[in-house]
């Protein structure tokens, strides 16, 4: 069983995630063979689906029992860990980005926080401790995107700016990959998880498992180095 994201990559699905993990993955959890009353307290299993649909967290939940359950996870955001893995370090990586990540979130399920619904920012932080493994590769990435023609003059360096709140990969502009190429892996991490993840503060902040009063200051800092990579002013 394999599940397909957005370009027809297919990737394992968390049943093979189970599969593949062994006994590890089952992460202490009841065993597959519990009987199903034990799992009637779970949406969705039985066939008992309510109208509302269940959040990542119960999904995950329910899946400490049913490892099934764990693919609602995978269909939800594969296709989104998919492409910010592809931003971060070219097609050629994303797909066994998004497959490890969702290996390892497998293994892990049982450490979740249930009271957190949106698995996002939790499967983004894996995502990142993933892509810090290939920094020496998206810095080569960044490098070459800095070094490719564009038509220099159509787009001021504000614009450059603006560009890293918003522009995938594909569309860096030499400029904007040159600066980025300049800034640790960290802070690359906290700047993209909030511009081209479009997590909030606060999910940053759980994504990088650091006080969302860091991230606010850090990622001041970062903001400033890159404008000062770009030659723009300082901010009043």
């Amino acid at each position: 069983m394999v599940r397909t994201v957005s370009g027809g990559t297919r990737l394992p699905s968390a049943a093979a995630a189970h599969r593949h993990g062994g006994d590890e993955a089952n992460g202490g959890g009841p065993d597959e063979g519990e009987p199903q009353h034990a799992l009637a307290q779970y949406p969705g299993v039985n066939g008992d689906e309510p109208d509302d649909e269940p959040s990542d967290a119960r999904l995950i939940e329910a899946s400490l029992s049913a490892p099934e359950r764990f693919a609602g996870v995978f269909d939800r955001h594969a296709d989104e860990i998919h492409a910010y893995a592809g931003r971060r370090l070219g097609p050629e990586h994303a797909d066994d980005v998004t497959a490890e990540t969702f290996f390892v979130a497998f293994r892990k399920r049982h450490r979740y926080d249930t009271s957190r619904p949106d698995a996002r920012p939790w499967l983004y932080g894996i995502a990142g401790n993933l892509i810090s493994g290939h920094r020496r590769a998206e810095v080569r990435r960044l490098r070459a995107l800095a070094r490719a023609p564009h038509d220099a003059g159509e787009r001021g360096a504000h614009e450059e700016e603006r560009g890293a709140e918003r522009a995938s990969a594909a569309a860096l502009r030499p400029a904007l990959a040159a600066a980025l190429a300049r800034l640790s892996s960290a802070e690359r991490d906290l700047l993209l998880l909030v511009a081209w993840a479009d997590l909030s503060y606060e999910e940053t902040a759980e994504a990088l498992r650091i006080p969302i009063g860091t991230v606010r200051s850090r990622l001041h800092r970062v903001r400033a180095k890159l404008r000062r990579h770009l030659n723009l002013p300082e901010e009043d």
